[in-house]
């Protein structure tokens, strides 16, 4: 396999039990929860948009059924409820994995992360794969909500010296904004949800030049309408364009 292109790895899934290690708020609406325990051994995320499945039994059948070996994901009997997450830190020596939560009051993920404490446990599954963006373009797009944060944050970390970075992240007030670290050369405009418009503020963008990689993640309207406007506006390479909805908002409709 040519690994100068982008590719995709699949891996084993594996369900792990993991112990809440610590709970730290990153910003008001945003908290970061660092997972450990031996079952992490041997966890693999090559990429930094991947996701596992955590798992949120709501009644004793579902806990039960999530206990057993035989459990298996979209498998017979009680399935919890399961929600996709960016892992924002993996660091094995130290066994420990960081994933950022959106504290949006209602879901059973933001519940559960609401009262979580130190010494309780969660369930993940995966991830199923990575998609692999090997460090071949000169300048990179990043456009994203808060649920696209972790992704973003996590690419802009891994890539180096010598690339330019036009972030693009829209959130729910100016307290949300949070420190991102890179080698590269990164310029960052935080749209304010109600305040500012994300559309025409993509619409004027000037993009970086040389070869681009887009990535796009937010509500999945949302998600269309702005990739809509890279390629319309922006003629964009399509090839090179990821857009994926995150979350669909509640009455949104399939267009």
């Amino acid at each position: 396999m040519n690994t100068q292109v982008i590719h995709r790895v699949s891996h084993e899934i594996k369900r792990r039990r993991l112990d809440v290690l610590r709970v730290v708020d990153i910003t008001p609406r945003m908290r970061r929860i660092t997972l450990g325990g031996p079952e992490l051994a041997g966890f693999v995320s090559l990429g930094s948009d991947d996701h596992v499945k955590l798992l949120f039994p709501q009644n004793a059948a579902e806990q039960a059924a999530l206990e057993s070996p035989t459990f298996s994901i979209k498998g017979d009997g009680p399935q919890p409820a399961m929600r996709d997450y960016t892992p924002r830190r993996i660091d094995l020596k130290s066994g420990e994995l960081d994933i950022d939560f959106v504290l949006h009051g209602d879901g059973p993920a933001s519940t559960w992360a609401e009262q979580v404490q130190v010494g309780q446990h969660l369930y993940i599954g995966g991830p199923r794969g990575s998609m692999i963006v090997p460090d071949i373009f000169d300048s990179y797009l990043l456009i994203g909500d808060e649920t696209a944060l972790p992704a973003i944050a996590r690419r802009l970390e891994e890539l180096p010296a010598g690339r330019t970075v036009l972030a693009v992240i829209e959130i729910a007030d100016a307290a949300e904004k949070q420190a991102l670290q890179s080698a590269a050369n990164v310029e960052v405009i935080w749209v304010i949800r109600g305040q500012d418009d994300l559309l025409e503020t993509v619409r004027k963008l000037t993009l970086p030049s040389g070869s681009l990689y887009s990535f796009v993640a937010m509500e999945s309207k949302r998600s269309r309408q702005v990739r809509r406007v890279l390629l319309d506006t922006h003629q964009v390479n399509e090839e090179f364009l990821k857009a994926v909805g995150y979350w669909r908002a509640e009455g949104s409709d399939e267009e």
